[in-house]
């Protein structure tokens, strides 16, 4: 058992640390890091489980970081764990550096996510223990470990927490340890000027155990975790009354902690001395990036224990598998990302159903072939058929994981960051649906799968106007253009940030799945219908086989020779194009139709492909159920979209076409008026 002195020594380092880099940087967030260098210590000296040697250890523990805005601590207690050099926080918030202001996921250097949006980063953890569960419900418990999170005032008033204290209570996730680093100070205010609630009687009522210690302390903190480790049966909550910008001074000496002004920007900004606090804390202002040598003697021994436990974990893993070698082919094949063969094309389907029919004969194929698959709904699952993946595998329990669906409730966003945690975690695939116009409380965890590079897939069901009579505030118009922006914008590989695929028949459907089960990259948006439509003419005798041009992004659906027209669509739309061929055919106006379920795939081929399926001179006309712009990048300055500029209203979806004009016949005359003119 580490000396105290010790400990709060090695939690001065990390406040020197701290401080050195946000003054360096000019800019950042000391106070709160400064405050939870006392957990964060005992954490990593004594808790947590990890290989130095194999950051990537399968059965390591895991720790989420909520309030990334406190990555000085982390980065300071992972240069004491070997991760990083003096050198890398030196360069703190700096172009090029692996320490960015905010974390983003590393796992080669600790970093388990990327956090910064308060609330994700505890939720977060939520998917990870759900992973962790699932992976020991089907390989034992050899392979279990913990997954510590770390939650702030701000993390705790963001909304996403109610949804993740709800889930993880209720599905006792013993595996779930999360210190909440309570100093009642926030960004501008006292946290006493927004809230009273009693937290832990909050967290309680959610079958949490909850633990209420000094924040400070380092064998209280050790006590509570040590007991948060013996808990068999809920998650743990260690609230630890901590103190904003602690050891802080003015330049006499006085304390000067407990100060907002000390979150947000550097010492020498907030009131305090920078050079008398690192002076109080026992470092050198003029060489204060230093890891002081007890600090690095605790470390050291803590990595020697490292060695010994993982080295016993590993060989029970080894003995494990020599036992169960299927089940060890398996085990790697999960984290290794591999899948199954799947042949979609063998996947039936009845004629005309909606695109969410036909998504729902792929999940029940799925069910029964990707084995680490978990699937989750926001209480719609009956709706957005998601429920065909939960009639085959079952849905999580209470302590039970043996199936694979998650009923997250009414929650799109907790479910949302749910799904990044699972996928964080490694080893698993994950899906999760909703109605369409519901994405929008999804964004901003979409926008997080995004930035990581994470395959999630969203199963976006009810796609345009056409739920009908549900009426406009369950009538997406403008979503479809918000999602396709992330097709504009690229991840930090190069690749479009998110693929977005609205197919327009069940063979779409088939195809839209297999890119999406393939995209390893980035999530996918599958965007469904919730109305019947028709399939789609084919020009050979397998209609699947003519969606696989799907996988281009768009492709010539029907083609007259020598075109007047070329008319672009995707989802129902296509068939509202396909339906008005005889009418224009009549009119002695030709046609070439193009269905283009993603536009950024699309724009990525080549231009003699693309020449092809839009060629430059013929006039374009785009149909959409959605805000026209969706379809801009494909018309051109001089063609035409007609669409939606306006919300929905409450009718039968065919009147509500016959009303807004998304008929066969009227589409047909908007066409003869644009070739004309």
């Amino acid at each position: 058992m580490n000396d105290t002195n010790l400990l709060n020594k090695s939690a001065d380092n990390i406040r020197v640390l701290t401080a050195a880099m946000v003054e360096k940087a000019k800019s950042g967030h000391p106070g709160g890091a400064m405050g939870g260098a006392d957990f964060i210590n005992v954490l990593y000296s004594e808790f947590l489980v990890y290989d130095p040697a194999d950051p990537k250890w399968i059965n390591r523990d895991r720790f989420f970081l909520d309030p990334g805005h406190m990555s000085p601590m982390l980065y300071s207690v992972l240069a004491m764990s070997g991760f990083y050099t003096m050198d890398d926080l030196k360069s703190f918030r700096q172009w090029g550096s692996i320490t960015p202001g905010h974390p983003e996921v590393d796992v080669m250097h600790g970093i388990e996510n990327t956090s910064g949006p308060l609330g994700q980063g505890h939720t977060m953890a939520v998917g990870a223990a759900i992973a962790e569960r699932f992976m020991a419900a089907r390989f034992g418990e050899w392979c279990s470990h913990k997954i510590y999170a770390f939650i702030s005032d701000g993390g705790i008033q963001e909304e996403i927490s109610q949804g993740a204290g709800r889930l993880a209570g209720f599905l006792g996730l013993h595996n779930l340890i999360m210190f909440y680093d309570s100093n009642d100070v926030q960004l501008s205010t006292d946290t006493d000027a927004v809230t009273d609630e009693d937290t832990a009687a909050k967290y309680r009522s959610w079958n949490w155990n909850v633990v209420e210690i000094d924040g400070t302390d380092p064998v209280a903190i050790r006590d509570a975790l040590a007991l948060a480790n013996r808990e068999t049966e809920r998650p743990t909550l260690i609230i630890g009354k901590t103190i904003m910008g602690r050891g802080c001074v003015t330049v006499t000496g006085e304390k000067f902690e407990g100060k907002y002004s000390t979150h947000g920007q550097p010492l020498s900004k907030s009131g305090a001395s920078y050079e008398k606090t690192i002076e109080n804390l026992g470092g050198n202002v003029e060489n204060p990036f230093v890891i002081f040598p007890e600090t690095a003697g605790l470390y050291a021994r803590r990595a020697e224990e490292l060695k010994a436990i993982v080295a016993e974990r590993k060989s029970a893993q080894a003995a494990w598998e020599k036992e169960n070698p299927e089940l060890a082919r398996e085990l790697h094949d999960f984290y290794a990302g591999k899948l199954p063969a799947l042949d979609f094309s063998s996947i039936e389907y009845k004629p005309n159903v909606a695109t969410r029919t036909a998504s729902a004969n792929v999940l029940a194929y799925l069910a029964e072939r990707v084995k680490n698959m978990v699937v989750s709904s926001a209480d719609l699952a009956n709706s957005d058929k998601t429920e065909a993946f939960l009639k085959k595998t079952g849905a999580f329990a209470k302590g039970d994981f043996h199936g694979a669906f998650l009923h997250a409730g009414v929650a799109e966003l907790t479910m949302a960051a749910i799904m990044n945690g699972i996928l964080l975690h490694g080893g698993m695939q994950a899906a999760c649906g909703t109605f369409f116009v519901f994405s929008d409380y999804m964004k901003p965890a979409v926008r997080m799968a995004a930035l990581m590079e994470l395959p999630v897939k969203y199963v976006w069901t009810h796609d345009a106007f056409r739920v009908g009579e549900d009426g406009p505030t369950h009538e997406p118009v403008e979503q479809e253009a918000q999602i396709r922006l992330m097709e504009q914008l690229k991840n930090h590989s190069g690749k479009n940030s998110v693929l977005v695929l609205r197919p327009a028949d069940s063979a779409e459907t088939l195809v839209s799945w297999k890119l999406a089960m393939e995209n390893k990259d980035t999530p996918t948006a599958l965007i469904l219908s919730r109305q019947d439509v028709p399939d789609l003419p084919s020009a050979s005798d397998s209609r699947y086989n003519d969606a696989l041009q799907a996988e281009k992004g768009a492709y010539i659906l029907m083609k007259d020779e020598t075109p007047d027209v070329v008319l672009v669509a995707n989802g129902s739309e296509v068939s509202t194009l396909v339906g008005a061929v005889n009418i224009l055919h009549d009119k002695g106006v030709r046609v070439q139709i193009v269905s283009a379920p993603s536009i950024g795939l699309f724009l990525e081929q080549p231009l003699s492909y693309r020449n092809v399926v839009i060629p430059p001179g013929l006039p374009v006309f785009g149909l959409t159920a959605g805000l026209p712009s969706t379809l801009f990048p494909l018309v051109g300055s001089e063609g035409k979209v007609y669409g939606l500029d306006h919300f929905g209203y409450s009718a039968p979806y065919k009147v509500l076409d016959e009303k807004l004009g998304f008929t066969s016949d009227n589409i047909a005359r908007e066409i003869i008026e644009f070739v004309e003119k």
